[in-house]
C-alpha cells in the first residue's frame, strides 16, 4: 500500500494540504520560514491553536516573520492560515495518516521499540518541564475545595475515572462528570460554586464539551485546575492552575502515558496529606469486603498501613 510520503510527494496529481504545500516549497524560503515549517510539521495541533506571537516565540523568529510567511503561501494574514491549518487537523490529516507517516514501514519490533521509547521521551519531557508552583497550587486548592468536580470526555475518560476514584479514597465529595451531551453536563454541574474546584482533562483533539465545562465552572467563580498537553492549549483559558504533561497522538491509539504519571503524582501528594484518613478508608472497605465475602483471601493482598506512614513524604514536599 502506497505510503503517505508517497502520497504527498505525488501531490501534484491530487489535492494538496497546507502540509504538503509547505514542504513542497521548502527549499524556496528563508531560514526563518524553513525553521516555521519543520515545526508547524511536527505539532500541528498545538500550532492551530496558537497567535501568530506565540508561534514564533516558539519557534525563535520574530511575529513578523510567521506573518510574512503566511503571506508568501497565499493567505491574506495568518488568521487565514490558521483557519486552514485547524482545518487540516479536523479533517485532512486523519489519524491512519500520522500512523502511517510514523510508522508505515516498520516491523512489529521496531514498532513496539519505538513507542515504549516515545513513551519514555514524553515522561521524561514532562518531567523537565514541570511547574512545581503549580502542582503545589492544585494540591491546596483540591484540599480546600468543598466539592471536587473531574471533567474528561473520550479518550481521556480512564484518566477522569482514574483521578476520581482515588480522590473520592480521600475526600468523599467528588463528581465525576460522565455524558454524552452538554446539556448533561451542565445539569451535573449546576450547583459549583467559589467553593468547589473542577478538574478539566483534555488532550488534542481538544474537548469541546470539556471546554464549555470549565468556562461554565469559571463563570461560578469556582477554582479551575487543568490537565492539559500545553501552555498553548484552549483549557488553560478559563484554569487558574495547569499542570502540564506531553501527549501527541500520532498514532489511533493517544499517548496518555505522561498524563497518568502526572495524575498519579497528584494522587500520591494528596494521599501524603490525607494519611489518616486514607488509611481509616481501606480498613474500612477490608472490613466490607470481608463481611459481604467480596474477595476470597488468596484474591487480593490488603494495603500495608506502614507502606503509607512510611512513604518519603519529603519527595513530595511533605512534613
Amino acid at each position: 500500500m502506497e505510503g503517505l510520503s508517497e502520497r504527498i510527494q505525488n501531490s501534484e496529481m491530487e489535492e494538496e494540504n497546507l502540509l504538503s504545500v509547505m514542504r513542497r516549497r521548502y527549499d524556496e524560503m528563508s531560514r526563518g520560514q524553513k525553521a516555521l515549517i519543520r515545526y508547524i510539521s511536527a505539532h500541528t495541533d498545538e500550532t492551530a491553536f496558537m497567535t501568530a506571537a506565540q508561534l514564533g516565540a516558539e519557534v525563535g523568529v520574530s511575529e513578523s516573520t510567521v506573518v510574512r510567511f503566511a503571506g508568501a503561501l497565499g493567505y491574506d494574514g495568518f488568521p487565514a492560515f490558521q483557519k486552514e491549518l485547524a482545518h487540516l487537523v479536523r479533517t485532512k490529516l486523519s489519524s491512519i495518516d500520522r500512523m502511517d507517516l510514523a510508522y508505515g514501514n516498520a516491523s512489529q519490533s521496531e514498532i513496539i521499540n519505538s513507542v515504549l521509547k516515545s513513551d519514555i521521551e514524553k515522561i521524561a519531557d514532562t518531567i523537565s518541564n514541570v511547574d512545581v508552583k503549580a502542582f503545589e497550587s492544585a494540591v491546596e486548592t483540591i484540599l480546600a475545595a468543598r466539592d471536587i468536580y473531574v471533567v474528561g470526555i473520550r479518550s481521556c475518560a480512564p484518566l477522569a475515572g482514574f483521578l476520581s476514584f482515588y480522590l473520592n479514597m480521600m475526600f468523599g465529595h467528588v463528581h465525576l462528570i460522565s455524558t454524552n451531551s452538554m446539556t448533561e453536563v451542565f445539569e451535573q454541574m449546576i450547583t459549583v460554586n467559589e467553593k468547589d474546584v473542577v478538574i478539566g482533562i483534555s488532550f488534542p483533539r481538544y474537548s469541546m464539551r470539556t471546554l464549555k465545562a470549565m468556562e461554565f465552572a469559571n463563570d461560578r467563580n469556582a477554582h479551575v485546575i487543568s490537565i492539559t498537553d500545553s501552555v498553548h492549549s484552549p483549557m488553560n483559558l478559563y484554569s487558574s492552575c495547569n499542570l502540564l504533561a506531553r501527549s501527541d497522538n500520532i498514532s489511533i491509539v493517544d499517548s496518555l502515558v505522561a498524563p497518568l504519571s502526572l495524575i498519579n503524582s497528584l494522587v500520591v501528594a494528596l494521599c501524603m496529606k490525607r494519611t489518616d484518613r486514607v488509611i481509616a478508608q481501606l480498613e474500612d472497605l477490608e472490613r466490607v469486603w470481608g463481611d459481604y465475602q467480596i474477595y476470597n483471601q488468596d484474591e487480593i493482598d490488603f494495603v500495608d498501613e506502614d507502606s503509607i506512614r512510611n512513604y518519603p513524604k519529603t519527595i513530595y514536599g511533605g512534613k
